[in-house]
Formats: C-alpha cells, sequence, structure tokens
C-alpha cells in the first residue's frame, strides 16, 4: 500500500467533470473535461489495499486493482497499465461503459464513497496510448491451427487478440461494414469516440488478426465452408434479437427500434450521411425503456435538436441509497442520471403504453399511457390513469431477447437453453464439435466486462483444445460463473 493513511486523508470521490451542456450537446465529442493527473493520483491513494480485495470479486475480469491504484499512486504508470492489461484487453472500453461493479464491491463504499476504480482505469489507458506505451505483440511462435471468430463485439476482440498472440490464425468475421458491433453502431460517440476502437483494430492487425466486414455468417459464407476451413469457430455474435411492443399502432410510421435508430447517428458522424435518415430534429421524441441504451438515444435526441423528450419505464424509480435487499458488496440497482439525463427531458416512471396513437398519414402523432403497480401478479393498471403524451419519434430501447438464430445458429444446428441462448459446457464448447460460443450469445444481454472475460476464457479452451498446452492464456471465468451483481 503506497498510502495506508490515503483513504482517511482524502475522504472526498472526484470524478472528472462534465464540459457545459449548452457545449456539448451542440457536437458528439465524448463529454468529458480533461482530468489533472494529480487528482487520478490522490483518488488512488484512496484504496486500501484489502486483505480480501472484494473489487476482484465484483469485476468479472478479475482486474488487479488495489495493484494498479498502488502504482497509480506512485507515479509509475507504465507498469500500471502492464497490470491493467494483464486481465484486460482494452480498459478504454471498459473504463468508459462499463457500470463498475468493482466499485459497488469496494470495501470503502461500506461507510465512504467508493474509490474511483473507472476513472483511474481510463486513465490509465489513455495515458498508455499517448506515451505510446501500447504496441503490437505479435506471436513469437506459429501453431499453423486457423481460427474463426464470428462477431467483432467486445467478446469477439478479446478472443481473436488472445489467439492471435497464442500464434493461432484468425479471422474475424463482421456482417455489418466496419469493425466493433455494438461498440461500433451501438454506442453513441459522445459516451465513447470510435478512435479508441480503430487503434486498437491498428494494434490487432499489426500483431495478424485478420478482419473480415460485410460478411455474413450463413449467407456469404456457409457454415459448412466455414467449419471445413478453420480448425475451431468461436461465436461471439451478442444478443441481437431486440424485445418489441406488441400494442396496437406499432406499425404506425415514427416508431423504431433503437437500434434502429442510434447507428444512423453514428453513421452521421463516419461521414456515411449528412443527416441521418430517422432524425429528431423538432419532435417529440419518446424512449420506452429506461436502461443504458434508452438514455443513449435521449442524448442522440437532445444532440439532434428534439422539440422534448420522454423517457418511459415501467419499474417503479429506483432508490438514490443501497437498499436493504441489495446489500454490500452486491451490485445495487439505484437511480441515476448519466450524462444525457443531466441534458434534458422528462423521466416518467411505473408506466406502461397500451397504444400508439396516429394521425391520418398513418404516423404516430401520440401514446397512450396508464400508470402501474407491481403485485405478486406483475403490472397492474391504476385505475382512472390513462393519459395521452405527444410523440413523434418514439425509439424502443426495452433490452434483448437472445442471439439471432435464423442463419447462422440454426445452420449450425447449436443447442439453445430455455431463454434462446446458445448452451456452452465449462470450457465454452457447444454442442457442435469444435464450435465455441462467449459472450451474450450464450450469456444473454450482460455487461461489456462480462462479454471481455468471456472471449478471453474461450480463448484460453480453444487454445489448450487446439494445442494441449495448458496455461498459455489466463482463464479469467467459466461460463456458469455468477458475479456480485
Amino acid at each position: 500500500m503506497a498510502d495506508p493513511k490515503g483513504f482517511l486523508k482524502i475522504t472526498e470521490r472526484e470524478l472528472p467533470v462534465h464540459r457545459p451542456v449548452d457545449v456539448r450537446i451542440q457536437d458528439w465529442r465524448e463529454v468529458y473535461e480533461d482530468f489533472d493527473r494529480g487528482t487520478v493520483t490522490k483518488q488512488a491513494s484512496r484504496c486500501m489495499d484489502c486483505g480480501i480485495p472484494f473489487c476482484h470479486n465484483g469485476c468479472p475480469l478479475g482486474n488487479l486493482i488495489p495493484e494498479w491504484n498502488n502504482l497509480v499512486h506512485t507515479h509509475d504508470w507504465a507498469e500500471a497499465i502492464e497490470r491493467l492489461h494483464a486481465t484486460n484487453n482494452f480498459p478504454e472500453f471498459t473504463g468508459r461503459l462499463c457500470p463498475a461493479p468493482c466499485e459497488s464491491a469496494c470495501v470503502l463504499g461500506i461507510n465512504q464513497p467508493a474509490v474511483t476504480i473507472k476513472n483511474v482505469e481510463v486513465s490509465i489507458i489513455d495515458r498508455a496510448w499517448e506515451e505510446g506505451w501500447v504496441k503490437p505483440l505479435p506471436p513469437t511462435v506459429r501453431t499453423g491451427k486457423r481460427i474463426a471468430v464470428v462477431g467483432s463485439g467486445p467478446a469477439g476482440l478479446a478472443a481473436a487478440q488472445q489467439l492471435t498472440r497464442a500464434g493461432h490464425d484468425v479471422t474475424v468475421y463482421e456482417r455489418a461494414d466496419r469493425i466493433g458491433g455494438l461498440l461500433r453502431y451501438g454506442i453513441p460517440e459522445f459516451k465513447m469516440e470510435k478512435r479508441h476502437i480503430d487503434r486498437r483494430i491498428a494494434q490487432m492487425t499489426a500483431e495478424g488478426t485478420e478482419f473480415r466486414t460485410s460478411t455474413d455468417i450463413g449467407v456469404d459464407i456457409t457454415v459448412e465452408e466455414l467449419r471445413a476451413d478453420n480448425d475451431a469457430v468461436v461465436l461471439t455474435g451478442g444478443a441481437t434479437a431486440w424485445r418489441d411492443l406488441p400494442v396496437p399502432g406499432r406499425e404506425l410510421a415514427g416508431v423504431y427500434q433503437a437500434m434502429e435508430y442510434l447507428p444512423q447517428a453514428n453513421r452521421v458522424q463516419f461521414g456515411d450521411y449528412d443527416r441521418a435518415p430517422i432524425h429528431a430534429e423538432g419532435k417529440h421524441v419518446v424512449v420506452i425503456g429506461g436502461g443504458d441504451t434508452g438514455a443513449d438515444c435521449v442524448g442522440t435526441a437532445h444532440r439532434q435538436g428534439a422539440a422534448g423528450v420522454t423517457q418511459l419505464e415501467i419499474m417503479p424509480k429506483p432508490p438514490v441509497h443501497r437498499p436493504d435487499a441489495q446489500p454490500w458488496p452486491t451490485m445495487p440497482t439505484l437511480y441515476k442520471v448519466t450524462s444525457a439525463h443531466e441534458e434534458g427531458g422528462k423521466r416518467v416512471y411505473s408506466v406502461n403504453t397500451l397504444e400508439f396513437l396516429g394521425d391520418d398519414d398513418g404516423h404516430v402523432r401520440a401514446l397512450r399511457l396508464v400508470e402501474v403497480k407491481r403485485t405478486d401478479k406483475g403490472f397492474e393498471p391504476v385505475e382512472g390513469t390513462e393519459r395521452e403524451i405527444p410523440a413523434d419519434l418514439v425509439t424502443l430501447a426495452m433490452g434483448f431477447v437472445g442471439p439471432q438464430k435464423e442463419g447462422m445458429i440454426e445452420q449450425l444446428g447449436v443447442d439453445l437453453d430455455g431463454r434462446g441462448n446458445v448452451v456452452r459446457d465449462t470450457d465454452y464448447r457447444t454442442s457442435v464439435d469444435g464450435v465455441y460460443c462467449a459472450g451474450d450469445m450464450g450469456r444473454g444481454q450482460s455487461l461489456i466486462v462480462w462479454a471481455i472475460a468471456e472471449g478471453r476464457s474461450a480463448a484460453a479452451a480453444v487454445d489448450r483444445d487446439l494445442t494441449g498446452r495448458d496455461g498459455e492464456l489466463p482463464v479469467a471465468i467459466p461460463p456458469t460463473a455468477r458475479p456480485l451483481v
């Protein structure tokens, strides 16, 4: 421990300041101001280097949090990135996008604000890129084994990087026109600028990973061809089947899934469009779904100049402080104010959408809502609370229900569980010989840290099965593991 009394001397939790709302909604850059490194080192000193570091258990990646906190406090940033990269291939992704279950498990958080683990993490990797410490790590020995990774989200990229570094010939297949999966087309630029993905792709390419975009397995390449050309196949396509809302009026123009709306805004930043075909300018926008994807829709609508934004959630408003039913070190469900919510709009809880109402041209003009209460039988309407709210543009951000079955999964014939996810054994093997699965495609919709952890662990299993080596790649977690979340 660099400073045994650090958590006693510095009791305030400091985070980067957000850029002013009236400034940041005029652009798509990340919302944070630059954070002074001196403040980061002081915040890192609050880590108590616990005898039992519960933050390790809170993090599916098993990040060595006390170690790199201490290294930052002693200004050894170069060694800090080595310890961070020992467990996490892409800390610039997790440091921006993960909800930080590690901080919910922080021992200091029992009676003080938790250590700013996530901010220290992203500060380490950002400095490492600035200093040129992040370099390609090509393998020194080639195995001659060919491996296909299907899907280029965080699970696929982690698996591919680990397998390439172990000496295998790895090709990543992506059906979209750019690499990155939801990182590329689901996460708005103001949450994570895509330059962070691009420089990782450049690093991986220099290491020897091959990327093939605009390639839909099961359509452009048959599963038989894929299996014949490779010694192993790793499925990392994510949970892309979105949850719909089949109520009257769903067919009206102006009602879209979030993943129909968000990618277009990203494509404007890439230069594909001058203006997104689905645009919120001057419109009353309603976002159905109170999670992170819904918040992404809210922030996007603000930047497009919406006349007003309302976010609806069927669940009750969460508490501000940890409830007794979700004790430390579990990750509690709490009321969050994201950067998008700071920018304006309304948040309405405990309501259900009964109907989309249209105008004479077949375009949505309003929603009919009802307040609900949660009972043993589910959500029941509250009598006398029906009302209408204006809506010119509606986005459905209600989560995902598993992987897309049509095409690759149906053709492979892999077993599925009761939720429609791909079944894996303790080494990420599916029911089809030589085919593995990692990330949301097998786990269901989850966190980015779980995707990277499963990608790393699946890579270790593939390497072991193909070469007989044991311990060449680190194993983060088995697929049956459950976090304190």
